[in-house]
């Protein structure tokens, strides 16, 4: 073989495509997602944050990666998975809430978006909604600034509320801060709050056989533990005459009587604009934690029928949906 004919055929060699498998393939960035439900519950907010990455042009599988851990209600997991989405070394951490802790202990550097928070500031996540400083940022749900609105919607319902149970999960601190700003806010209505403190599943019916006949509604306050729930609490409530209130939609579906808040699903879709913001290079530290503009009013009609309650018709009027 000639000289050059040799020097061709290693040129040629080079660039086939033997040689381009031969390249280390591109990282795809990657999203650690822990969601501290279970896929069931979390399944419609996980579909709504992919779709809007989709719409950013952040196609799973193809231009990122995205690391999902289910906690299922289990806290005692969330310094493990933490941990592990450290050793992947991913770019971007979503999740909610009761977690934050957790992540922000295993790690100042990844950023971590949270897509749910009562109350961001007062609950120590960030430094200012302005500007959070730090590697965290996200959207806040205002449930405590909306405590009030909800206790009021169920004075509505209930003309003569003169006792509300209020059913929390104590071992998060955001979620005591909403059971704070409700008996804040019902003595003002001449109502008194009687707290129902649950720590794990076990403790929901030993909670309501506590209650027995000493209230007259319902307030839940929305976390993993109260969402994964939410059957068997609408059905003790049912059983006890109790009117329910909620902060999420997804309480009222399964079988609650109303529901004031924003929408989870909106609250996941804005969460994959501030997750594109910082795969692009913005700072989660220079992102506002975001507040909701729009809440929605569901009623379910079933339910009132069943409690032999009769919705007013100016509230029917004002609702975003009714459930029959």
């Amino acid at each position: 073989m000639r000289r050059r004919d040799f020097i061709a055929l290693v040129g040629a060699a080079a660039v086939s495509p033997i040689g381009a498998r031969a390249q280390p393939a591109r990282k795809l960035p990657t999203i650690g997602f822990l969601v501290t439900t279970t896929p069931a519950a979390a399944g419609p907010w996980i579909a709504a944050f992919e779709q809007r990455l989709r719409e950013l042009d952040w196609t799973k599988g193809r231009s990122i990666t995205i690391e999902y851990r289910w906690a299922e209600g289990h806290p005692e997991r969330y310094p493990e998975f933490a941990a592990e989405f450290v050793r992947l070394k991913v770019d971007v951490i979503v999740t909610t809430v009761p977690a934050v802790p957790a992540l922000k202990q295993a790690t100042s550097v990844i950023p971590i978006v949270f897509a749910l928070a009562t109350d961001p500031v007062g609950g120590g996540l960030v430094a200012g909604l302005a500007r959070p400083g730090g590697n965290v940022t996200g959207l806040s749900m205002q449930a405590t600034d909306l405590a009030g609105k909800r206790v009021e919607l169920l004075r509505e319902v209930v003309p003569r509320l003169k006792r509300l149970a209020v059913l929390g999960n104590v071992t998060i601190p955001q979620v005591v801060l909403e059971m704070r700003e409700v008996e804040a806010a019902s003595p003002k209505l001449n109502i008194q709050v009687i707290p129902l403190e649950i720590r794990q599943a076990d403790d929901i019916a030993p909670a309501f056989a506590a209650l027995k006949d000493r209230a007259e509604a319902l307030y839940v306050c929305a976390e993993p533990l109260s969402v994964m729930n939410r059957e068997q609490i609408n059905a003790r409530a049912l059983s006890a005459r109790l009117p329910t209130m909620y902060g999420i939609r997804e309480g009222v579906e399964a079988g609650g009587l109303i529901s004031y808040g924003t929408s989870f699903a909106d609250q996941f879709r804005h969460a994959a604009d501030l997750v594109d913001k910082i795969l692009r290079g913005t700072k989660p530290g220079d992102i506002p934690v975001e507040q909701p503009t729009k809440f929605e009013l569901i009623v379910n009609l079933t339910t009132a029928k069943a409690l032999g309650l009769t919705i007013p018709q100016t509230l029917l009027a004002t609702a975003d949906e009714v459930i029959e």
